[in-house]
């Protein structure tokens, strides 16, 4: 899938960054993490070049307003994007920032995705959002369902890869509840962040 020498980008928030900014390499404790080093030990003649552009507490504008330095000023030949999981957690914890509801989410990252197509070469990688709490039936969870929609709309209308990170998740929650994948309801345990990786080298070779 992957050719010689490619820049691959992915951006987000704090699931995404996972400690990079305290990482001398800037690469994070997460899935990134294990995403760079499954194709540095399986593919290391490519010489792939990874760059994680997570920030925590990110939501979609946050992500359209750093777009040209951290996305068009690279001029990747991937970009992999894992958003909305702030979108709604900020509609439940009362921060008093202006909410993001599903109509602009999507006008957001429409815009986004068209900068992608209108000033670089780059293929589109888009991650459904994970989950919020580990209840299938939380608030977070039942709130999150027409973000995951717009993803897995935007990404047949831009022709993009799809990785199904909520539909894993939720998958596994119902064979095996008792399991954490994550440390508070969001961000991840060591097997949240394999499970996520797992999903997006799948989608990438299958």
């Amino acid at each position: 899938m992957f050719k010689q020498g490619e820049k691959i980008v992915l951006i987000g928030d704090s699931i995404t960054s996972s400690g990079r900014m305290d990482d001398p390499e800037l690469i994070g404790n997460g899935y990134f993490r294990m995403i760079r080093d499954y194709y540095t030990l399986t593919v290391p003649e490519l010489d792939l070049q990874f760059f994680n552009k997570g920030i925590g507490g990110n939501r979609v504008s946050d992500l359209a307003a750093r777009w040209q330095k951290d996305v068009i000023d690279l001029q990747p030949d991937w970009v992999s994007i894992s958003i909305g999981i702030n979108d709604v957690w900020r509609q439940l914890d009362n921060a008093g920032l202006e909410q993001i509801y599903p109509e602009q989410f999507e006008e957001i990252y429409r815009n986004i995705l068209d900068r992608v197509q209108a000033e670089t070469k780059a293929k589109l990688i888009l991650m459904e959002p994970t989950i919020i709490e580990e209840d299938i039936q939380s608030k977070g969870n039942e709130l999150l369902i027409p973000y995951v929609a717009i993803v897995r709309k935007l990404a047949e209308t831009y022709n993009a890869k799809l990785v199904p990170t909520n539909q894993v998740f939720l998958e596994f929650l119902q064979k095996k509840s008792d399991f954490p994948l994550t440390t508070d309801g969001v961000h991840m345990t060591p097997a949240g962040n394999l499970l996520m990786a797992k999903t997006w080298i799948e989608t990438i070779t299958g």
